[in-house]
C-alpha cells in the first residue's frame, strides 16, 4: 500500500483529501504545515507528497526545498496542490523541485494519475 503525506493547513481540505484518498487505497498522513510536513517526512518516508503552496509562517514552496535538501527525503516526490492555476505557480513549482502540479479543486482521477505516475 503506498503512503501518502499531506501537507495542508485547511482542516477541511485536509480531511476531504485523506478521506478520498483512504478509499482509494492509500495509507494517508496529514501534516498541518511545513515544519510538520518536514518532520513526517523524516520520520514516515511516505512514497509521495502532496504539499499546498499556501500554508502558514513557512509555504510549501519553502518546506519542499527543505525536503529536497535533506539527504533523507531529498527523493521523495512532491506534487504541489495550489488553488491558483497561474503559469508562474507552476514554474515556481518546478524550480523548488515538484514532481508535478495539481490545482483546487482537486480532480481525483487527475491527482491519482500523478501519484501513481510519480511515486516511489
Amino acid at each position: 500500500m503506498k503512503k501518502i503525506l499531506i501537507v495542508e493547513d485547511n482542516e477541511l481540505n485536509r480531511d476531504m483529501l485523506r478521506r478520498r484518498l483512504e478509499r482509494n487505497g492509500y495509507e494517508v498522513e496529514c501534516a498541518v504545515d511545513g515544519p510538520q510536513g518536514i518532520e513526517m517526512a523524516i520520520a514516515g518516508q511516505p512514497n509521495v507528497i502532496l504539499m499546498d503552496v499556501a500554508l502558514g509562517d513557512m509555504d510549501g514552496w519553502e518546506a519542499t526545498l527543505a525536503i529536497r535538501h535533506d539527504d533523507r527525503t531529498a527523493t521523495i516526490p512532491v506534487i504541489a496542490l495550489t488553488a491558483h492555476a497561474l503559469e508562474s505557480d507552476r514554474q515556481k513549482s518546478v524550480e523548488v523541485g515538484c514532481v508535478d502540479f495539481e490545482t483546487k479543486p482537486v480532480s481525483l482521477p487527475d491527482l491519482i494519475r500523478k501519484i501513481e505516475l510519480h511515486a516511489r
